[in-house]
């Protein structure tokens, strides 16, 4: 399968259809869809790089009318719904996140770990982490990182072969986030060789980083 082999920026879909449900992330998403038929104001998500706790913010958010934002750039207690992002790499200011807590304003938290293992320099802060009712997002099964690779080289405007997709699944570490560096390293030399992505530039990308290692 041919294909021609532009310098496009890409653009992850974020929408709902975009979004490949599997097992591991099935629960989450009804979480996602049942508000505001919520239990409690605020959940949390939890789950390694690229698994889909952005997405499922995003739909969450087009859902609920709430911003997105990092936990970095918290810095005041913003009226609304809001979807805080990265809560285990810091809090701009813990003070205003206890505030929105506090409030019971709809919000939705993300980290990699789940949050009872969330740290913060207010202890109240802590005891509302691990109260917080959340949903981790399971390991990837095949068909998911199938699916998501092709999903992946879609975000970047690119068809590829059926068996560049199978090679890559079967090959790389079986993580969401080793695909998405692996399709980027992918397509960037793609771009810089003029050829297209087919097995034997995949195969050359991965001898080199064996060689590397």
């Amino acid at each position: 399968m041919a294909q021609l082999v532009l310098p496009l920026d890409h653009h992850e879909a974020m929408r709902r259809d975009d979004f490949i449900l599997a097992p591991g992330n099935a629960p989450a998403l009804a979480f996602v869809e049942a508000f505001p038929d919520w239990a409690a104001p605020a959940a949390a998500l939890y789950g390694p790089p690229a698994s889909g706790k952005t997405h499922l913010a995003r739909i969450w958010a087009e859902r609920s009318g709430a911003a997105v934002i990092a936990a970095s750039d918290l810095h005041d207690a913003p009226p609304g719904a809001l979807a805080i992002e990265n809560l285990d790499e810091g809090v701009g200011d813990e003070s205003a996140l206890f505030a929105l807590l506090e409030r019971g304003e709809p919000l939705l938290l993300t980290g990699r770990q789940p949050p009872s293992q969330w740290r913060a320099g207010l202890p109240d802060l802590n005891s509302r982490f691990a109260a917080l009712v959340a949903f981790g997002l399971g390991a990837p099964d095949e068909a998911l990182l199938n699916a998501l690779a092709v999903k992946l080289f879609a975000d970047r405007q690119l068809v590829v072969p059926e068996n560049v997709v199978t090679h890559l699944v079967r090959q790389l570490e079986r993580s969401p986030a080793a695909l998405r560096d692996f399709i980027a390293r992918a397509d960037a030399a793609a771009l810089a060789a003029q050829k297209p992505i087919n097995l034997q530039l995949i195969r050359g990308l991965m001898a080199n980083s064996t060689d590397r290692s």
